[in-house]
């Protein structure tokens, strides 16, 4: 190959990137159903699979297992999205306390540290701090929280309809290639994908729950309101890597600030929030997660970084997936195994 032949391939290259990344963004109301419908699927296959590995429960027909796996999974998703809904709305009404409390507390800050006799304060504190509405932008947030009903009936669907084209998916796969060798090999490139993913998502999945429930705990004794709400956020967040979990404690962190107003107590409720996010992330995960994601850190960041553009939160939490599958498939490729390889996490592909 040419030195003009490799710029070709990589103009067009770059070209095709660009164009998928905008069909990504503009097709977002389409492609995000599509994609969190697939996750559904792999957390109730992987965790049927998790259930067939308990010891006792070996026995049980993979049908019931199934069964029992969409049964707790749509259980849990649906009180999730109840529970946003509902406390949303609830935070919403309490928005101008919060308000007024934020404002005194800049008001205490300013008289701290000699701030509040200049008159540039005043208008500063005017201007910006006291025509800001924080009702009105978590009103909107909650009306566009109402949607999110909607889009939960459209993702359930298309996971119904993923699952059961289960059994058939085997036989379109053989009827791919002539070749068994080619069929071989997709069936095990399929196969590598789900278990990965599969191991990820569900060991991610029960993490995250813990996670909330000792969140959950921790700031029904310090008396947080709306403690359930909080601890769902941050349990969903703590999918996104290296910054979900920072977020996450961050929220109650401020209502802790506006409600003693004191830096001390913040920083107790800090490390007491730290503990269970430590002990789960640094210790527990690794344990269970083993090598089921072979990516590197420093390309889950960038792949952050580039999901999040395009779809947001939602964006931010498809990351790690997403790029574990891509390296699954360029490294089955000859010609982008050496991509994979790079984007690997200690360049072996096994």
């Amino acid at each position: 190959m040419t030195t003009q032949d490799g710029l070709a391939r990589l103009f067009y290259g770059v070209g095709l990137a660009l164009m998928i990344g905008w069909i990504l963004v503009i097709g977002r109301t389409i492609f995000l159903p599509i994609f969190m419908s697939i996750i559904v699927a792999y957390v109730v296959l992987g965790l049927a699979e998790l259930i067939g590995r308990v010891p006792g429960f070996e026995g049980i027909p993979a049908s019931l297992r199934y069964a029992f796996a969409i049964v707790v999974s749509l259980g849990l998703m649906a009180l999730i999205v109840w529970l946003i809904v509902q406390n949303a709305t609830q935070v919403s009404t309490l928005v101008p306390v919060y308000q007024d409390q934020l404002l005194a507390l800049v008001q205490r800050g300013a008289v701290a540290v000699g701030l509040d006799d200049e008159p540039s304060w005043q208008s500063l504190r005017r201007d910006l701090v006291g025509h800001m509405n924080l009702h009105r932008v978590v009103l909107g947030s909650v009306v566009s929280v109402a949607s999110i009903i909607g889009t939960f009936a459209v993702i359930l669907i298309y996971a119904a309809f993923i699952l059961s084209e289960q059994k058939s998916f085997s036989n379109k796969i053989a009827r791919l290639s002539d070749q068994p060798a080619k069929v071989t090999q997709i069936r095990e490139l399929i196969r590598d994908v789900n278990r990965r993913i599969g191991t990820y998502l569900v060991i991610k999945s029960l993490i995250n729950i813990a996670l909330g429930v000792a969140s959950y705990v921790i700031m029904l004794v310090h008396g947080i309101e709306f403690a359930g709400f909080w601890a769902i956020l941050i349990g969903l967040l703590n999918y996104i890597p290296y910054f979900g979990g920072i977020v996450g404690v961050a929220l109650p962190c401020f209502l802790v600030l506006l409600e003693h107003g004191e830096i001390w107590p913040v920083i107790a409720f800090i490390l007491i929030m730290s503990i269970p996010q430590v002990a789960l992330g640094n210790f527990i995960e690794p344990r269970l997660m083993g090598n089921s994601l072979n990516v590197s850190p420093f390309v889950i960041l960038v792949s952050l970084a580039v999901w999040t553009s395009l779809w947001g939160i939602v964006g931010a939490i498809l990351a790690v997936p997403i790029m574990a599958i891509l390296v699954i498939i360029l490294s089955e490729i000859d010609a982008t195994r050496p991509i994979a390889v790079l984007l690997s996490k200690d360049g072996s592909l096994n």
